[in-house]
């Protein structure tokens, strides 16, 4: 069972992640996955979401040489914000949720 608090908690991941981009993330997660199966799914799956989108980000940025990073990196910035508001959305839910095109780093 899912309770508020675990789900306002999973849903304050992605929330401070606007304002903190790994700080406010990981101090939650380290407080609380050990307390909610759920709050760690989401967690695992910030900091996934993380790495994989900035890896993107470098890749489009290597790519500004022949011109096509330029369109690639508002592209990698505009998804970034998306999913990280469906996945606050899904997780105050009380959702699982993956964020597309994330690879499982942390398992």
């Amino acid at each position: 069972m899912i309770t508020q608090e675990d789900r306002l908690m999973a849903a304050a991941i992605y929330v401070l992640s606007f304002f903190t981009t790994i700080i406010g993330p990981l101090i939650i997660w380290i407080i609380k996955k050990d307390d909610s199966e759920f709050i760690n799914g989401h967690g695992k799956s910030y900091f996934n979401f993380m790495i994989s989108y900035f890896i993107y980000g470098v890749i489009s940025g290597i790519l500004v040489i022949v011109l096509i990073g330029f369109l690639l990196l508002p592209l990698v910035g505009v998804a970034a914000f998306i999913f990280t508001i469906i996945a606050a959305i899904k997780a105050y839910n009380g959702e699982t949720y993956k964020i597309p095109f994330t690879f499982e780093f942390i398992k």
